[in-house]
């Protein structure tokens, strides 16, 4: 049973990386933490070759992206060139746009466009991977299923991967342990991020191990299911209102579970 390598989402640190010199100083800061590989999401306009120049100097890998599906559909050949240049072979997207949510018909049309660029980046040897939020575990309005149910069955094994991320799974009422196994072998990078739900009903997200989801169950999950990569990410909420601080803990945490 192989442990996955900890990794950190740069989503959490996205004012940090809108130019050069922030993402290297960024870079710097999580290399001294000892990370060795980052997701790159929501980063400023900074040319590929400049990211690499800037991951080689730090040590520093990329495992997996998020790009916009426009980008995905309308530039396929540039999206693999820039993911060549910086070396990521998985290419993920951070949710299916509005348009495609909510009816049976909609997702169906997600689900033919979304593999129909997948063929393109599997003849490139890269792989599209599909990040999760809460609503792709509400039923739809037309059906008795859920959209993840539609992701699960009707798509292509080999071609549409996961980028699960736990706390949206615990929050939109599925247990996510029982989720990573309906995506075993499909599942490249996991996300950790934790929720409390506070006394207002309002969510909000904390540190890693503060929360309600049960992060050592599948912690423990991805190491049977010989995950590679759990990724830290915390969209907002971070302590003190500080996001490196909360990237901090949290990482201490995820290295707890080593």
């Amino acid at each position: 049973m192989k442990k996955p390598t900890m990794a950190i989402q740069l989503y959490t640190l996205r004012d940090f990386i809108q130019t050069a010199e922030d993402f290297d100083s960024t870079l710097a800061r999580l290399e001294a933490m000892g990370v060795k590989d980052v997701q790159i999401s929501a980063i400023g306009d900074i040319p590929a070759e400049t990211q690499r120049e800037i991951l080689d100097k730090h040590g520093i890998k990329v495992c997996v992206t998020h790009k916009s599906f426009d980008w995905m559909e309308n530039d396929t050949d540039g999206l693999i060139a820039h993911h060549k240049i910086i070396g990521c072979d998985a290419i993920g997207l951070g949710s299916a746009p509005g348009e495609f949510r909510g009816t049976y018909a909609k997702i169906k049309e997600f689900i033919d466009r979304a593999q129909a660029v997948a063929e393109k980046l599997a003849a490139a040897g890269m792989t599209f991977q599909y990040h999760n939020h809460d609503f792709e575990f509400k039923k739809l309005e037309d059906r008795d299923f859920t959209m993840m149910d539609m992701l699960l069955s009707e798509t292509d094994p080999a071609l549409f991967r996961f980028i699960p991320d736990v706390a949206w799974i615990h929050y939109g009422g599925a247990d996510p342990v029982e989720i990573l196994n309906k995506m075993k072998g499909r599942v490249k990078v996991l996300h950790f991020k934790d929720y409390i739900v506070d006394a207002e009903g309002q969510r909000r997200f904390v540190s890693l191990g503060k929360g309600r989801v049960d992060l050592h169950a599948c912690y423990e999950a991805a190491c049977e299911l010989e995950i590679p990569f759990i990724a830290y990410e915390q969209d907002c909420d971070w302590v003190d209102g500080d996001a490196f601080k909360a990237t901090e803990e949290s990482w201490a945490f995820m290295q707890s579970l080593l």
